[in-house]
């Protein structure tokens, strides 16, 4: 029986716009023991709102009608940002300009050579950060349909475009070019709400013209100089000449006036390696190219700690800090280095909360559309429980010792925390009274009491007793409470009321049940599910309700509430897609985790290997291609990172830096036929591997006195 619980207006992670929760340093009382309090979970309140670096150009909560988003060209290079439709101008219409740090700084960037406006042939992305377009005129008299000038714009996030004129003409050409600009210095959420403005009125600065509001100041500079410059038309004016075959360029740089070029997180020596992907299906090399440049285009720098490095959740629509997805990001991308888990961790705990009970401990984090079953979640919850997993596991990939222990008292106060809201009682329910418990919830849950009482051991730390006695607890009543037993095999149940009703829907979000995290010496932790019900869920995450051809849904088919476009109730979310793969194939259901991967890659090359948060759960046809989501962010942290964990689950990589051993568990039915991967990390060494077409792997490189395990 589905619950009668009303489905949320408000899209995910979009919070109040200045909700924000005080980052409090947590204390380190490590030494204390992880005692169980009394008392029942549900009558303790959590904290759910977002962190206090949650960026300003977040869309807020009940923005209703976004503007489409999906054909959009968008650069990224944090804090920079620039949307273009395929048509090159810049209108001012919809989301389109060039932004800083959320800040609309150019809306209008209007083109025109002899009067008339270059006919656009091309426009496509050269890398996450620059877009490029082609446009040609015929300036000359009887020519004949042939172009005789070539324009050639590429604009870059950081705030430049390079306008190139190349003449084909048999004589030269001189020619009048204008750029008509403007601007409304609207912030994005305002712009996305249609409440940005008119356009203000425009003064000549420099070399180019200067708008001023309360709220903010612009200039675009021009280089060269312009012949003229406008203000009452916001007009810039050249006269050039091209002899034949010449070339001539003219640059504008987009700025906060008095503000220097954007210095982009991620530009200069980045918190990754530099992966490469080679083998027999092209695909992956592209996929994981391109995944790792909007990794490195999203990154953000905590402005108090600039050495500390994190990922935005996506553009054009959460280009700021999201706790949850940050964390999930940050440990896909961990076989490309632990430089960025480290940043993230140290950022988010210095929002740990401290305070009244129920909330100490906790990391801060926004509400999540759930879906049209369940009332919004909390992520502050999931990203409490994902921090220490986060720790235990980037210190399998070779986190330093001493980064270990810097990071280790926020750790212990996630457990702490979770063994608190527990109480005397053996789920984890939602932060408020009579909240649902989820069963996604108490996956996270179980893995981070596992994985955390195995890290405390080895670091000599108390508390892993109780963490594993309550984690046993957690598995014994979840098998008999949490599984609904019908016709078909029976499923997990996608939560419990607190009156013991079962929330009877098959999502995505079950595939967290095959994520169990990592231990010592390569091995799983211990998962919800016993072998039989795992070999269940696996047939029905394989099946054709759940996947859709182009990945996982994230409701099934013939779910009540299913919409192929629903952001939780039927679109495909890479991230659940790419969670699925690596949990199925480490079970061993090779056949379910292949389809799954190769649907996605599929969709990736469709996309130009430039994977969205999510696309519509149609089923694929024969000639079919995956159909976007309008609202959906394209790059997104957890999107991009997604591709780097289907790559390396085909290799099985389970390291163990401080045992000095890698294990390996490859895909045995090699369904990308033989792959190379390079230039991955682990222990800060370089880490290549290779599987083979019939299923063996081969370590290639790797750090001295790293051993194979068994």
């Amino acid at each position: 029986m589905t619950l009668p619980i009303p489905s949320p207006a408000s899209g995910e992670d979009r919070p109040p716009a200045r909700e924000t929760a005080r980052p409090v340093s947590p204390g380190d009382n490590a030494s204390t023991p992880f005692a169980r309090s009394g008392g029942a979970s549900s009558s303790r309140p959590g904290a759910c709102g977002p962190t206090a670096l949650h960026a300003a150009h977040s869309v807020p909560r009940g923005a209703g009608d976004l503007p489409p988003a999906h054909t959009a060209l968008i650069c990224v290079a944090l804090p920079g940002l620039v949307i273009s439709t395929e048509q090159g101008q810049l209108t001012g219409r919809g989301l389109e300009g060039f932004y800083r740090a959320g800040r609309r700084l150019l809306s209008r960037c209007q083109v025109r050579i002899a009067g008339r406006e270059p006919l656009v042939v091309q426009a496509r992305m050269v890398g996450a950060d620059t877009a490029r377009f082609v446009g040609t005129l015929r300036v000359s008299p009887d020519v004949g349909p042939d172009p005789d000038v070539i324009v050639e714009r590429t604009r870059y996030a950081d705030g430049t475009e390079r306008i190139t004129l190349q003449s084909a003409a048999a004589r030269t050409l001189r020619l009048p070019v204008e750029v008509a600009l403007g601007t409304d210095l609207a912030e994005l959420g305002s712009v996305a709400l249609g409440r940005s403005g008119p356009e203000l009125p425009a003064s000549v600065h420099d070399s180019g013209l200067r708008w001023s509001c309360a709220t903010g100041h612009s200039a675009v500079t021009a280089d060269p100089p312009p012949a003229d410059a406008l203000a009452a038309a916001g007009l810039l004016r050249w006269e050039l000449e091209l002899p034949p075959g010449a070339t001539r360029s003219v640059e504008l740089r987009v700025r906060p006036d008095g503000a220097g070029s954007i210095r982009a997180a991620g530009r200069g020596p980045g918190p990754f390696a530099a992966p490469r992907a080679g083998g027999d299906d092209p695909r992956a090399g592209a996929l994981l190219r391109t995944c790792v440049d909007d990794l490195q285009a999203l990154l953000l720098r905590d402005p108090e700690h600039p050495a500390d490095v994190h990922l935005a959740a996506g553009a054009p629509w959460r280009c700021g800090l999201a706790p949850a997805e940050a964390i999930v990001a940050a440990r896909m991308t961990l076989p490309l280095g632990t430089r960025l888990a480290a940043g993230t961790m140290r950022t988010l705990a210095r929002t740990q909360l401290a305070g009244p009970e129920g909330r100490s401990g906790l990391i801060p984090g926004p509400r999540r559309d759930a879906g049209p079953h369940l009332p919004p979640g909390c992520t502050a919850t999931e990203a409490t429980l994902l921090f220490p997993v986060l720790l235990a596991e980037a210190r399998r990939w070779g986190l330093p010792e001493q980064e270990v222990e810097e990071l280790l008292p926020t750790a212990e106060q996630c457990l702490k925390w979770l063994l608190s809201m527990v109480g005397d009682g053996v789920y984890l329910s939602d932060p408020h009274p009579g909240g649902a418990l989820r069963c996604e919830t108490q996956v996270h849950a179980h893995r981070a009491a596992l994985l955390g009482a195995d890290l405390l051991d080895e670091v000599g730390r108390p508390g892993a007793p109780e963490l594993r006695q309550w984690a046993q607890e957690l598995r014994t009543a979840f098998r008999d409470e949490f599984w609904i037993e019908d016709l078909g095999g029976g499923r997990p149940a996608a939560a419990r009321t607190r009156d013991g009703r079962l929330v009877p829907y098959l999502g995505s979000a079950a595939a967290h049940l095959l994520d169990t995290g990592l231990l010592g010496a390569g091995e799983l932790a211990q998962g919800l599910l016993d072998k039989t019900r795992t070999e269940q869920l696996a047939r029905l995450l394989g099946g054709p309700a759940m996947d859709s051809g182009w990945g996982l849904r994230g409701l099934g088919a013939k779910e009540p509430g299913y919409n192929a476009f629903g952001h939780r109730a039927g679109a495909v979310r890479v991230q659940d897609s790419a969670i699925a793969v690596a949990g199925l194939a480490a079970s061993g259901y090779e056949k379910e985790a292949s389809s799954l991967l190769r649907g996605v890659l599929a969709a990736a090359e469709t996309f130009g290997h430039r994977l969205p948060e999510m696309y519509a759960g149609e089923q694929r046809t024969e000639g079919g291609t995956p159909v976007p989501h309008p609202a959906a962010s394209r790059p997104a942290a957890t999107a991009a990172g997604a591709g780097v964990l289907l790559l390396a689950s085909l290799a099985g990589i389970r390291p163990d830096a401080p045992a000095g051993t890698v294990t390996l568990r490859p895909i045995r039915g090699a369904p990308l036929g033989e792959i190379v991967l390079r230039g991955l990390r682990i222990s800060g060494a370089p880490f290549s591997v290779r599987v083979s077409r019939l299923g063996l792997a081969m370590v290639e490189e790797a750090a001295d006195g790293l051993q194979l395990g068994v």
